[in-house]
């Protein structure tokens, strides 16, 4: 590949023209000025690869710049934008342009978490730059933080809400006491759920993102199928009116920490809906918005919080990496190289410590909370509260905060509360965290 840096002008290819894609291109052209005189070259842009040329496009993109030939695209370029997606044919392109050299700007979490160490690999062996920071939570800088910012310092844990979907879901149905399915249809309706919604409300995309904050905070490789899925489907009404009562609100939350198990340093990585006290930070998240709450050793408590979605908001990130990858063809340099050098094991799910919140319908009788909390005491589970939050004439509903305990011991005892007889029903089992 021929460099071009030598006459100030990095030539730029995008693959991609949606919702983010258009708006680069916007900026690109708005801010052509000031962003060369941010990189130290003019940005041009080479052309536009997309699966058709004739589809109706946003007035600013030039015509002329669109391509179906991405293979022969990503091979004229100095940097390559990726905003196509998926892990399919985007993989081949983006090691072709990183094995060109070629740096590599993706918003891609998805071939991040599957193939990150394949596509790190290639950046490092052609010497090419790989930024991502669009790759996790649109416009909020958390990548740059862990990558950078964080260098110097140990990250203990590592929560978010990454996911604009089912962050908007929860926060209608616990404003206005919607249904989850209600929810889930006003979403749809403002653009902010898919007609297929799977990949956010089961929690496949904050997976995604879990694995590459874990990757960036602890040092180690994890990939998506190291983090096990819960989504917010069986989220109710009714546990939004519990948790209002309690004090705390839901939120399906990305979870990574550091953990100590049996003497053996390793970390636990996580997605799942959990009630976070409505004075922590991450309660106070609203809409469709994304926030990462990072604790490190000397930093202390971090908070990284905007829109995590949107055309106009994820382009910022990408132009900012952009900026950053023309900078360094220009004036030497590269990107923080994937850090590995930790290698933290993954800790078994059923060994990492946890807090759970059980409501439970059981009979109404003397001796009956002193059974429940033998069976709590059985498994090696300390209470932390009871409360009995209804009754009727054949039971009352008493809702059980326990301690840490490990997930192991927590499902032994659901389980067994499961099948007591004076237990009519385990109505819902819902994670504590920030707590």
């Amino acid at each position: 590949m021929s460099t071009s840096t030598d006459s100030r002008v990095v030539r730029v290819a995008l693959l991609g023209c949606g919702t983010v894609g258009s708006q680069v291109v916007r900026l690109l052209h708005e801010h052509a000025d000031d962003l060369a005189a941010r990189a130290g070259a003019r940005l041009e842009l080479v052309g536009i690869a997309v699966r058709d040329t004739a589809a109706e496009r946003a007035p600013w993109v030039p015509r002329e710049l669109l391509t179906d030939d991405a293979e022969t695209l990503v091979r004229s370029a100095d940097v390559v934008i990726e905003l196509i997606g998926g892990t399919g044919t985007v993989r081949h392109l983006v090691l072709a342009a990183l094995d060109n050299g070629a740096s590599v700007v993706t918003g891609n979490k998805a071939l991040l978490a599957a193939h990150g160490p394949e596509v790190h690999g290639a950046a490092k062996r052609s010497g090419a730059d790989l930024y991502y920071e669009a790759a996790v939570a649109g416009a909020v800088p958390v990548v740059y933080g862990l990558r950078e910012s964080l260098a110097g310092d140990n990250v203990n844990a590592v929560l978010g809400i990454v996911n604009g979907t089912t962050n908007f879901i929860l926060d209608e149905m616990a404003t206005k006491g919607l249904t989850f399915d209600e929810a889930l249809a006003e979403a749809q309706a403002l653009g902010y759920a898919e007609a297929d919604p799977t990949a956010d409300v089961d929690g496949h995309d904050a997976a995604a993102k879990a694995a590459i904050l874990a990757s960036l905070a602890f040092h180690t490789r994890v990939a998506i199928e190291d983090v096990p899925v819960t989504g917010i489907r069986d989220v109710t009404a009714e546990d939004m009116a519990e948790a209002r009562q309690a004090g705390m609100v839901i939120k399906l939350l990305a979870v990574a920490r550091r953990v100590t198990d049996n003497g053996t340093r390793g970390i636990s990585v996580r997605v799942h809906p959990a009630l976070v006290p409505a004075t922590h930070p991450l309660a106070a998240v609203h809409g469709a918005f994304n926030a990462v709450l990072v604790e490190a050793e000397a930093a202390g408590r971090l908070m990284f919080y905007g829109q995590g979605a949107g055309g106009a908001p994820t382009a910022s990130a990408v132009l900012g990496d952009l900026v950053a990858a023309a900078s360094h063809k220009v004036h030497g340099g590269n990107a923080p190289r994937e850090s590995t050098y930790a290698a933290l094991p993954l800790l078994d799910p059923e060994h990492t410590p946890a807090r759970t919140q059980v409501e439970i319908r059981l009979v109404d009788q003397p001796g009956t909370l002193s059974a429940v909390a033998g069976i709590y005491g059985r498994n090696g589970v300390s209470i932390e509260s009871v409360r009995q939050t209804g009754a009727d004439e054949n039971d009352a509903r008493v809702t059980i905060t326990s301690h840490r305990s490990t997930e192991a011991a927590l499902a032994r005892t659901v389980a067994e509360l499961s099948e007591d007889p004076r237990v009519h029903e385990v109505v819902s089992v819902m994670r504590v965290e920030g707590v």
